[in-house]
């Protein structure tokens, strides 16, 4: 029986129904040993509620992770936009922002190769504005109508009920094969972007085009753009699979900490504004989800900031609940007629419905506005609020002081003219399905290409029906030549020339690079909130070990001591360094880079242990940069570790400068194809 734990200022244990129970340890019975009574209506109270603790989670975005913060406008957009919270340059709207997996259901692991959903809400002066997007500026589909489809076919297989989380098996590329329109959002799925080494280094991207409206009534086209403060940074596939497997929650744990600890994650809101005229220019067209906007064709404009600041006080009240709609808009922003977005519009509050039990999820403490609100809807399941009056209608003349619709600053739909037959097709301005998927090939880095073909045939290789592998190969055949032949080349057969090779509707054309789509080349960062790792021994020099803890923490990054045992190890200067971690918990897949430090002797006993010499060959793999002092060279010997440009050794404090200014460079790319790592 649990110990009865009790303080002077504890407050009483009741019922639901406000009743003070005299015990919570035992039910009723009949006697000590006798049967329980159904009278106990505390014990069915408390078993009921248990049992409907859980809610349909969300069929898409089920993994989530979210925290509260704001927006702060710099720069007046009036000229663009009557939204008020981008009209005053410092002025603070409250956020609460969720990141997501797509596919994997909400107890799958953070680290799968996936898009990362990036919803925003924000609690507006003027009321709510959702911007739901992704960490991808593109989408598989140009229909909202193929949505079910798509995300069936990713989906676990409905007879077998797997895989969880993972877009590499038959029906997810049966469908991808026979939709070309899905070919760009293909290439940016297979890359590094879809495999982020924390939610606070991805971009975010609102995907469709929006209209901003101004205060005289003129519409100018938009795209939403979140630039990560810390910049972008990838896993490569097998860190992320050993990820996966050391600590799940990862993702979700590096969030929370940071803001724990006040290192607060950042991002820039930039728009690319346009006109109408500049959209009917442009080789594509503006409402196809399925294609970008260069930034070297329209520029970024950074309009604003956005702080993540506080943890949710409740996970389930909170980021489980919070519901996101595209369709909530304020006064200045308005839709396009994009398809996939026309969609989205009515899918996200039809979600809401089954998830949360009905129309009044907005009475939520996490959904509502921070804004006066008042309407005529009554009544429903879990109503929360307690109208007042006989009046819930409008017109009416029995109470002229309720609300009423303000013409002057309500929201105003902007009147696009519109005419047309109706059909069921689409547009001959959305038939190029392959020119951007060929730009954004052409645009990365070669690490990024190598790691698309390496992705492609992990991916490919998982399918076993030979005539969907080969319908693939012909959509990246007219993509680019070489991608197909390579993927081919690892998977062991060839590139189709007939049949099923594909025939584009649209001639691809050759789009210059955009040098802005590589996360190598335009996003990269730089120590500012890694975390690296020092594996200790007994005899580590504690000189070194303090010079490289300065630092680190100067560049803004946080160090972890592993050893062997939690208790830690003695330095050189005879005084006991505990360890964050013990060795067997903090393999150095969960680091950014790593240092090693010991003495002779002490390093001895991390040269039999098995997990020790994991630690560095998975480090070399993963292209880490590794500082080594004279033992860790012992360590790495044994371990049958190379040496590098990016094995620093450490002896001085000097070497110290050098290993962080290598570190702050991320990954050694130029590593790979060396013995024992990827290629």
């Amino acid at each position: 029986m649990p110990a009865r734990m009790t303080t002077p200022a504890s407050l009483p244990l009741t019922s639901s129904q406000g009743v003070t129970l005299s015990d919570n340890q035992n039910s009723l019975r009949a006697g000590t040993r006798g049967p329980t009574l159904m009278e106990d209506f505390l014990l069915q109270e408390k078993i009921t509620h248990f049992d409907h603790e859980r809610i349909p989670e969300r069929v898409v975005h089920a993994r989530g992770s979210a925290a509260h913060g704001y927006f702060e406008c710099a720069r007046d957009c009036s000229d663009w936009t009557r939204a008020s919270f981008l009209s005053k340059v410092g002025r603070r709207t409250p956020v609460f922002t969720r990141f997501s997996t797509v596919a994997g259901g909400a107890g799958s692991a953070d680290t799968p190769r996936d898009v990362r959903g990036f919803a925003v809400k924000f609690y507006t002066g003027e009321g709510n504005f959702d911007l739901v997007g992704n960490n991808i500026p593109v989408f598989f589909i140009q229909d909202a109508i193929k949505f079910p489809d798509l995300v069936h076919a990713v989906k676990m297989e409905p007879d077998r009920g797997y895989p969880q989380a993972a877009s590499a098996h038959d029906t997810f590329w049966d469908f991808i094969s026979l939709m070309p329109e899905s070919m760009h959002m293909v290439m940016w799925a297979i890359s590094d972007r879809t495999l982020p080494r924390s939610l606070r280094m991805i971009d975010g991207f609102g995907v469709h085009t929006f209209r901003l409206v101004d205060a005289q009534g003129v519409s100018r086209f938009v795209k939403f753009h979140w630039r990560a403060a810390l910049g972008v940074a990838s896993t490569t596939w097998d860190e992320a699979v050993k990820i996966a497997g050391a600590d799940p929650d990862y993702h979700r744990r590096d969030l929370w900490e940071s803001i724990d600890r006040g290192d607060f994650p950042a991002w820039e809101l930039a728009l690319q504004v346009f006109d109408e005229e500049t959209a009917a220019s442009l080789p594509f067209d503006v409402l196809d989800a399925t294609k970008l906007i260069p930034e070297e064709l329209v520029p970024l404009q950074v309009v604003g900031r956005m702080v993540l600041d506080r943890n949710p006080d409740n996970f389930f009240a909170e980021t489980e609940q919070v519901a996101y709609c595209p369709a909530h808009l304020v006064p200045g922003i308005d839709f396009s007629d994009d398809p996939l977005l026309q969609g989205r519009l009515f899918s996200y509050t039809d979600t809401q419905l089954s998830r949360l039990g009905g129309p009044n999820f907005h009475q939520l403490p996490i959904n509502q506005p921070r804004c006066p609100f008042h309407n005529f809807q009554r009544d429903a399941v879990m109503q929360t609020t307690r109208p007042q009056g006989r009046v819930n209608y409008e017109p009416n003349s029995l109470a002229p002081e309720g609300p009423r619709a303000a013409a002057e600053h309500g929201f105003a739909t902007w009147p696009a003219p519109t005419t047309g037959t109706k059909v069921r097709q689409r547009a001959e301005t959305f038939g190029d399905h392959y020119s951007q998927a060929r730009q954004f090939l052409a645009s990365l880095t070669p690490p990024e290409q190598r790691h698309i073909v390496m992705a492609l045939a992990f991916e490919l290789g998982k399918v076993t029906v030979l005539a969907i592998r080969e319908r693939v190969l012909g959509h990246l055949a007219v993509i680019d030549a070489g991608l197909a032949g390579l993927v081919a080349e690892r998977l062991g057969q060839s590139v189709p020339t007939a049949e099923p090779r594909p025939q584009a509707t649209v001639p691809p054309q050759d789009l210059p690079p955009s040098p802005a789509l590589s996360q190598l080349a335009s996003r990269a960062g730089g120590l500012a909130g890694r975390h690296l790792a020092a594996l200790l021994a007994d005899g580590a020099d504690d000189t070194l070990l303090a010079a490289m803890q300065r630092a680190l923490t100067q560049a803004g990054a946080r160090l972890t001591l592993v050893a062997e045992k939690i208790g830690g190890v003695h330095l050189a200067d005879g005084t006991v360094q505990p360890a964050d971690q013990a060795l067997a918990g903090a393999p150095s897949c969960l680091f950014d880079a790593v240092i090693v430090l010991g003495s002779e002797t002490g390093i001895a006993t991390l040269r039999q242990h098995p997990a020790a010499l994991d630690w560095l060959r998975d480090a070399w793999r993963h292209l880490k940069v590794i500082g080594l002092d004279p033992a860790g060279a012992l360590l790495a010997r044994t371990a049958g570790m190379p040496t590098d440009e990016a094995v620093v050794a450490l002896t001085q404090r000097k070497s110290v400068e050098t290993f962080v200014q290598k570190a702050a460079k991320g990954k050694y790319h130029a590593r790979e194809g060396a013995p024992g790592t990827d290629h």
